[in-house]
């Protein structure tokens, strides 16, 4: 579906550089837009492995272990079918942390490591309740320091890449609350449907 919206998208762009007489303006944006993507994508690959290396140090240190802890509560009480699984907790953990950070590109492998503990501990073939949470949770993205988001503002010359924070704060939390909500409402709903 997607691949089908950019040929259209594509050839509008190219039918209307034609019908205009644009064609030369429209090669030289193509050159432009991709120099502008390798910068942009080496930019953010230096930020993204500093980020992923001090998640890494933090696994090996202990550190996920100690969030993990102190995150306990907030977790049992979102995650109860996990409360007595420490290395699933520690996934979730890292991914949520990494989440906060705004390291979305990072999160992704520890919230894939998470999902596939959790379906590893399903017995059926369905998500499980905890499984559509977390997702959700990582949909809605609850970000303190959007790294990722300041690094892109900084590399197309922002003079103040982290003047978007209350923004950010406002729109995240708000869709993480309403996400959590959705999903605690499902299960209630669930659970009296097969009692």
């Amino acid at each position: 579906m997607i691949n089908t919206i950019w040929f259209f998208m594509i050839a509008l762009s190219v039918v209307s550089a034609v019908a205009t007489d644009r064609l030369d303006q429209l090669s030289q944006a193509v050159m432009d837009g991709a120099a502008q993507a390798v910068e942009l994508s080496l930019f953010l690959l230096g930020s993204m492995c500093a980020w992923l290396g001090f998640l890494r140090i933090a696994e090996n240190s202990g550190l996920t272990r100690l969030l993990a802890e102190s995150l306990s509560p907030v977790i049992d009480r979102l995650f109860p079918d996990y409360k007595d699984d420490a290395p699933l907790k520690g996934k979730i953990c890292m991914n949520i942390s990494a989440n906060l950070l705004g390291l979305g590109n990072a999160a992704t492998p520890l919230g894939l490591s998470a999902i596939k503990a959790m379906a590893e501990k399903s017995a059926e073939d369905l998500p499980s309740r905890g499984m559509v949470l977390f997702v959700v949770m990582n949909t809605a993205s609850l970000q303190i320091l959007p790294i990722n988001m300041a690094a892109m503002r900084a590399s197309c010359g922002s003079a103040e890449p982290f003047c978007i924070l209350p923004q950010v704060w406002i729109t995240s939390l708000a869709a993480l609350a309403v996400g959590v909500i959705f999903c605690k409402l499902a299960e209630r709903r669930t659970a009296r449907l097969r009692h």
